[in-house]
């Protein structure tokens, strides 16, 4: 009778070590899936602001069709493709950074145009949402490299893929010509 006590005890103490195990999981991926809620949500104001920075530019830059242009066709293509996954929406938003810095080193040939107050309150509000992407990234990809420490780690990872929790992918740029710094020529 002894032994079924101990034994009971042993297979009790293991279920709550699992159901403890499984919890750990489950919040290390909600961490993971709020960060990304915050890049999303200052993806959208970014992608709500460049159409007004847009607007402004287009009355300034009549000869710079293209650069517009190409802003604009960057900024619906990281709009249309966010559902996608986290290597697509970085692929897209990698795109449209570097139409912006595009944008903004020929906004540099016209003086009127950098020197109109909406253009500038555009680019302080732009750079501060661009901070607010640069660390909701950070804390995304740290709570991706927690959650994917966390579920290779022992024991967890003798049970981490049979109870559905797969590794994430970090936000990273994926164009080595993205970490180059903007020329700008006069």
């Amino acid at each position: 009778m002894l032994a079924l006590w101990i034994v009971l005890g042993v297979v009790a103490l293991l279920v709550l070590l699992l159901i403890g195990l499984y919890n750990s999981l489950v919040t290390a991926r909600n961490r993971v899936e709020n960060a990304w809620s915050q890049i999303d949500v200052q993806l959208k104001r970014r992608h709500d602001l460049i159409p007004n920075l847009v607007e402004v530019c287009k009355g300034y830059m009549k000869y710079e069709q293209n650069v517009l242009e190409s802003v604009t066709k960057a900024r619906q293509q990281a709009v249309q493709i966010a559902g996608g996954s986290v290597q697509d929406r970085a692929q897209a938003e990698s795109v449209l950074t570097g139409a912006l810095r595009q944008l903004f080193a020929v906004a540099e040939n016209y003086p009127d145009l950098k020197a109109n107050q909406n253009m500038l309150a555009l680019q302080e509000e732009l750079t501060a949402t661009e901070n607010r992407i640069a660390f909701a990234r950070q804390h995304y990809n740290d709570s991706v490299m927690g959650y994917n420490t966390q579920i290779q780690q022992s024991p967890a990872n003798l049970f981490a893929a049979s109870l559905g929790f797969q590794p994430k992918d970090f936000f990273e740029l994926t164009d080595p010509a993205q970490r180059e710094p903007v020329k700008v020529q006069f």
